[in-house]
């Protein structure tokens, strides 16, 4: 049987690109394309067509990759183990990665990749494994090494790692609609995490907490 793939990138060359590859392919049949998250949505979540693999891009008409991933994901059973879905995108920041992969992605590529190692994240990816192109492997190697060190864990233990990040950005001056961009998240989310991070540190507004987190060693 093979592998249903369809893909979501708001680029018409980049599609035509996949579809060109996958008809190469024997084992791999494309089932549909979405030009927009929504689209993505209303076909994968809707019911309208079944996919084994979804390549998704991260930056989207509308909503974004990962929302539209969320989205899509919160239709199935978490043992249904379908669609399994695949980033495919030009950014991959330590942010985007790790929003993808929190949302249930399997792996991430970086655009670009020559035709059999698209392929092969294909099929590694329908089989149940999980697939990241070498430059996001090397990526996500630093970054955990890395966050077991952030500045602040132990002056915020009671906040999240995520809570972390948004403070960190808060410290640098960001405000809810950049660090809603920087993290790939909706600004609701945001705002979510803001308010937690209020109330934990019993601060009222964003200068405190910016302040409390630069001498914490956040912000710089």
């Amino acid at each position: 049987m093979s592998t249903r793939v369809f893909v979501v990138d708001g680029h018409p060359l980049f599609r035509a690109g996949v579809r060109s590859v996958l008809a190469d392919a024997a084992d791999v049949e494309l089932v549909g394309e979405a030009a927009t998250g929504e689209e993505a949505v209303t076909a994968l979540a809707g019911g309208r067509v079944i996919a084994d693999v979804v390549l998704m891009d991260l930056i989207l008409p509308g909503c974004s990759g990962v929302e539209a991933t969320r989205a899509i994901l919160a239709e199935y059973p978490e043992d249904a183990g379908l669609p399994r879905v695949l980033f495919v995108s030009s950014s991959a920041d330590d942010h985007a990665v790790m929003a993808a992969l929190r949302v249930g992605a399997r792996g991430y590529m970086v655009k670009g990749a020559a035709r059999e190692e698209l392929l092969r994240g294909v099929r590694t990816v329908a089989t149940g494994g999980a697939v990241f192109s070498p430059t996001v492997a090397t990526r996500l190697s630093r970054y955990f090494s890395a966050i077991h060190e952030l500045p602040g864990r132990a002056a915020f233990p009671a906040l999240t790692d995520r809570e972390r990040e948004v403070l960190d950005l808060m410290a640098r001056g960001m405000n809810n609609r950049r660090i809603a961009r920087q993290l790939v998240l909706s600004e609701k989310t945001v705002r979510n995490h803001v308010s937690h991070i209020f109330a934990k540190l019993h601060v009222t507004d964003r200068v405190e907490a910016a302040l409390r987190a630069r001498n914490a060693g956040l912000g710089n």
